[in-house]
């Protein structure tokens, strides 16, 4: 058996806490605490106070200040940080505390709850701009934003497209990712923003935008960027004007905020159930690396398999470090700035580049992925829940996450993508 506790109050319609119903303020406050707890609220249908005051449903003029009964089951350890609140909330009632035996506690995992709505979660008055904007405008706002695309309006604040960081790359000639444009060298990207004043956003957006409803349920807005595959959503009020953006950062900054912790839940010998794990979802085919392999062939990989970065493992399979095309930007653009940038130049053909600049080839033949890796990595363990894993790659900023067994021996990686696919959706 389980050691628990009830909590029973018995309180009327009338109390209030801060100007709020008190059944409504207890119900918040345990719902905040995010423990392994649940409350419950009855109303009554009949019922008498200490004052004498009768309260009932067979007479409509003694039909209002019904009597309440507000239940909070929770473990017993829980108790002494739960009840001085409860007692310092309750203005008018009676409390009382019993002992519970609970032969199971099992509850189904539910990362986002189910009331939560598109309006809660987005970010409001996000950046816009028109069909009519130039391309550099456009680039010179994602390079000062957080995001990497930008919804694209009409004369009446209707999305009509958007553009992404893929859309000014492959549809506008930006010869590489923003990440890298905005390490560059300054007379470098003062050429890729003139090259690019010349055309418009609705040269390269993708249309027509797909939107959301504002009143929408936040996990219809997950199914539906499964569904079309989009990091971001531009959100609509009831006439179609842009009111915000929702992308998958705002979803997981929600997670971060409401999921309790699960593993805490487990220790407690609750039994969770659709629990995922890190294991559950990465990716086990990414590329790696060993120490001595040279700088040159980690370019070659990361060109030909259009990523980012790849994992560097010793010759046992243990995980050492990332090297990430930024990391070779920053290491070989002080004295290498051309030869660097044409080697990421996304629409240089690779031959290309090393017959033009061979003395710089030849310096990456000679330095090894060991001398330019990045060792300062955030990684997570196999049984890493999702959440917890969403809310380090959330709270670091980081895109993708290097997974490890107990040992160190790198299993993978996970994205902010495979995160989202996990079932969060109604389909989960």
């Amino acid at each position: 058996m389980l050691a628990y506790k009830v909590i029973e109050i018995f309180t009327s319609e009338e109390t209030r806490w801060q100007g709020r119903p008190l059944n409504e303020a207890i119900v918040q406050y345990v719902r905040d605490l995010k423990i392994a707890a649940r409350c419950l609220v009855t109303r009554a249908v009949d019922g008498c106070y200490e004052n004498g005051e009768i309260a009932t449903r067979r007479l409509e003029v003694l039909s209002y200040n019904m009597p309440l009964r507000i239940e909070i089951v929770l473990p017993a350890s829980q108790l002494d940080g739960v009840l001085p609140a409860i007692e310092e909330m309750v203005t008018e009632g009676i409390i009382a505390v019993r002992d519970l035996s609970v032969a199971a506690h099992k509850t189904r995992k539910s990362v986002i709850p189910r009331h939560t709505r598109v309006k809660d979660i987005m970010t409001p008055a996000p950046k816009k701009v028109t069909a009519a904007t130039p391309l550099d405008q456009v680039v010179r706002l994602l390079l000062s934003s957080v995001f990497t695309g930008v919804p694209v309006v009409d004369g009446h604040d209707r999305p009509v497209g958007i553009i992404s960081q893929g859309d000014l790359i492959y549809k506008a000639g930006m010869p590489m990712r923003l990440g890298l444009l905005a390490e560059s060298n300054g007379d470098r990207l003062t050429a890729v923003l003139t090259a690019l004043a010349g055309k418009k956003a609705e040269d390269a957006m993708t249309r027509p935008a797909v939107v959301i409803a504002e009143d929408r349920l936040a996990t219809e807005a997950v199914d539906l960027m499964i569904e079309k595959d989009v990091k971001r959503l531009p959100v609509v009020n009831g006439g179609g004007r842009l009111v915000g953006m929702l992308s998958r950062l705002d979803i997981f900054r929600t997670i971060m905020q409401e999921a309790p912790d699960w593993q805490s839940f487990r220790e407690q010998q609750i039994e969770v159930g659709n629990l995922h794990l890190v294991a559950d979802i990465m990716r086990r085919d990414t590329q790696t690396v060993q120490p001595e392999t040279s700088v040159e062939e980690v370019i070659r990989i990361i060109d030909a398999n259009d990523i980012q970065r790849v994992a560097l493992v010793d010759r046992d399979g243990r995980f050492r470090g990332l090297i990430s095309d930024r990391d070779l930007l920053i290491t070989f653009a002080p004295a290498h700035h051309e030869g660097i940038w044409s080697y990421f130049a996304s629409r240089v053909p690779f031959t290309e580049r090393g017959r033009k600049y061979r003395e710089f080839r030849e310096l990456l033949q000679a330095r090894t992925a060991g001398q330019v890796m990045n060792t300062h990595i955030v990684t997570a363990e196999e049984n890493t829940t999702i959440d917890e894993a969403m809310r380090l790659m959330t709270a670091k900023g980081i895109k993708r996450l290097p997974v490890l067994d107990a040992q160190g021996n790198f299993k993978g990686m996970i994205s902010r993508d495979s995160l989202l696919r996990t079932g969060f959706g109604h389909g989960g």
